[in-house]
């Protein structure tokens, strides 16, 4: 049995989602480790991961309007409105999404379905530098 980890970093351009899939197949394919299983961890409350259609985009648009239709961004609705009125709904998007994932690994590769793409889902509305922590075991 081996294992690894690492970090990952990733610039978001603001609120919404971003494919991460591609760098995270990459250091999964160097890791040289045929079957196991991968552990993404997002490192932040304001931010959160999914795994989604990656074929249409109106995937992506549709779900990024639905939470926003979901939780309001209104500072009165909020105790927490010192980081901006976006910080808070971001917190809940947080909360209601995953910060972590586990990939089975087969033959050196992710399995995931034929449309699945892994995406980091970004809350708050100005970029932000996030980190995915990243651990595989296996042999």
């Amino acid at each position: 049995m081996r294992q690894a980890e690492t970090e990952l970093l990733f610039q978001t351009p603001g609120q919404g989602l971003s494919e991460v899939t591609v760098e995270i197949a990459h250091w999964v394919a160097a890791q040289n480790i045929h079957t196991g299983l991968l552990t993404v961890f997002c490192r932040h409350t304001s931010a959160s991961l999914t795994i989604q259609e990656n074929a249409d985009p109106d995937v992506q648009r549709d779900l990024e309007a639905f939470f926003k239709r979901l939780v309001a961004e209104d500072p009165s609705l909020y105790a927490h409105t010192m980081e901006g009125p976006d910080d808070m709904p971001a917190h809940i998007r947080g909360a209601l999404t995953d910060v972590s994932l586990a990939i089975p690994v087969s033959d050196g590769r992710m399995v995931l379905g034929t449309w699945q793409g892994i995406y980091l889902f970004e809350h708050r509305h100005r970029p932000h530098t996030r980190k995915l922590a990243l651990h595989i075991i296996g042999s």
